[in-house]
């Protein structure tokens, strides 16, 4: 009965994006998504660069949809856990997780732009998924950078170079040919869709990833697997 309910449950708060294995038996959340067992699978090609303990540690999870990596941090010991996300829906499905795992992890609706509301840097800062969301994105990547005593833990859709290449502190008004060059830092702007999503608005080459994160103050210490940055402030940045 308990296993029915809880799959009932899971239902009626979908459709989820986040596959959790919930109640006694692991009913899965969404076993039929289109990546896989997501985001589980994607998770273990970078979660080995942050400690696997953090026992008094602060967390914020930006854009937490239904509270996976929050979870995750969370089972790690971690002190305290924020998950923040602008969908309400998320967010029920996300305290309906913590019920059943009994994890003690915080939820909050709020957008991304209104960060500094939080009044307060985090151990951990996770900031997965969103950048390409948004239709200000520096804008947003500054906000967030402030928040960041430790470690920032940032991944975002990259298209295009992933080549990199030795770009100079400044060029002259008649320069053009540089911007020809694929490893240039750009970010390539969607009007429509991408992948059947009209809310994907910016993808950034890896050139310009890096540069937003140096722009923003932070400095990249690992690139645990593409489009995946773990970085720390510099004590710059806008």
């Amino acid at each position: 009965m308990v296993n029915a309910l809880s799959q009932s449950a899971i239902q009626q708060l979908g459709p989820w994006f986040h596959n959790l294995r919930l109640g006694p038996e692991g009913e899965q959340t969404a076993p039929d998504h289109p990546l896989g067992d997501f985001p589980s699978v994607f998770w273990q090609r970078f979660q080995h660069v942050l400690p696997a303990d953090l026992e008094g540690r602060t967390v914020l999870d930006i854009g937490c949809n239904a509270g996976f990596y929050s979870f995750e941090l969370k089972k790690r010991g971690a002190g305290y856990v924020l998950g923040i996300d602008h969908d309400e829906r998320y967010l029920n499905q996300a305290r309906y997780a913590r019920q059943q795992l009994g994890l003690e992890v915080d939820f909050q609706q709020l957008e991304v732009y209104d960060v500094d509301r939080l009044n307060q840097q985090f151990d951990v800062v996770l900031f997965l998924g969103v950048l390409y969301h948004l239709r200000h994105p520096l804008y947003a990547l500054e906000k967030v950078a402030k928040l960041v005593r430790g470690q920032l833990l940032f991944q975002t859709l990259e298209r295009g170079s992933s080549e990199l290449m030795e770009v100079a502190p400044d060029y002259s008004f008649e320069e053009r040919e540089v911007f020809w060059d694929q490893r240039f830092p750009r970010m390539y702007f969607i009007e429509g869709k991408f992948a059947g999503d009209q809310t994907n608005w910016w993808v950034p080459n890896a050139a310009a990833s890096l540069a937003m994160l140096r722009s923003c103050g932070l400095r990249v210490v690992e690139r645990p697997c593409p489009e995946v940055y773990l970085c720390e402030p510099t004590g710059g940045g806008a």
